[in-house]
């Protein structure tokens, strides 16, 4: 038996539930070609295999890899990258890949999310039908957050600008091994195109990052280095928001209007 380690982030999931609620939100197709991020012992893997076309799973511990070679070894259809997901350039065959389905490793969530969607200004070119991941609780809620909720921030607008995002069910912390200190959640997140994207998708990822940088700071303080806060706030009371506004209050359509009007204003500068 392998022990989890943590360096990895590491937990096995052994809740049966957990495991069913996964695969059901995954939807599996005969024909669905399925990328695992940190398979860990194929609890998830075996249950993928006898229903999809092809899973290829990622997995950077070296132990585990002998482990799942020989596991999966009478499984055609298993295919097996040893490595660094985060490090992996897009190899030739992810392109085919429709579907992720993982239980991933908490402490990096949030790059392998920009790895699976792009980011604003770079969205990935691969348009999957969805992603199922079990993650981190927390982390979950700020996906979801709306605006004026503590957990809304600069990760929400980036996700969903390039997503919608859905809490499926919540995993308790025994459900693995070890258990973890937080509890998990399903989540679905289904990638799609923005309606109406910005002129200056890149001028519109730094205003969040900026408009987020000293929480609770309004917006025209935060904006200073690119706007004049008197201007800023002539700009917002002309669309009806509040002068005072502070990053959590505006959603993704009132980020995208700012970020349009001061990308086309002169006296705009670059921060």
């Amino acid at each position: 038996m392998i022990k989890p380690r943590k360096r990895f982030g590491q937990h096995w999931l052994k809740s049966e539930i957990a495991l069913e609620n996964i695969i059901k939100t995954a939807q599996l197709k005969r024909e669905d070609r399925i990328l695992e991020i940190g398979p860990g012992t194929g609890i998830l893997t075996e249950r993928l295999l006898p229903q999809v076309n092809q899973v290829l799973a990622v997995e950077i511990d070296r132990d585990l890899c002998k482990l799942l070679r020989t596991k999966f070894a009478g499984w055609s259809n298993f295919l097996l990258l040893e490595g660094d997901f985060l490090a992996q350039e897009f190899f030739p065959g992810f392109l085919e890949y429709n579907k992720v389905v993982a239980n991933i490793p908490y402490y990096i969530t949030g790059p392998i999310l920009e790895k699976l969607l792009g980011t604003i200004s770079k969205p990935s070119p691969k348009q999957l039908e969805f992603i199922v991941l079990l993650i981190q609780k927390e982390v979950a809620e700020r996906l979801v957050a709306k605006p004026g909720n503590k957990n809304y921030g600069a990760l929400t607008l980036k996700v969903r600008y390039l997503a919608d995002c859905e809490i499926v069910c919540k995993v308790p912390a025994r459900a693995f091994y070890p258990p973890p200190k937080v509890d998990s959640v399903v989540v679905k997140i289904t990638p799609r195109k923005i309606d109406n994207p910005p002129k200056n998708p890149a001028f519109l990822e730094k205003i969040i990052r900026m408009g987020f940088n000293g929480r609770r700071k309004m917006l025209k303080n935060n904006l200073k280095p690119i706007v004049k806060p008197e201007l800023l706030e002539v700009i917002l009371a002309n669309f009806n928001i509040n002068p005072q506004v502070r990053a959590e209050d505006l959603d993704l359509q009132d980020w995208i209007l700012l970020s349009n009007i001061l990308s086309d204003s002169p006296d705009c500068g670059e921060g």
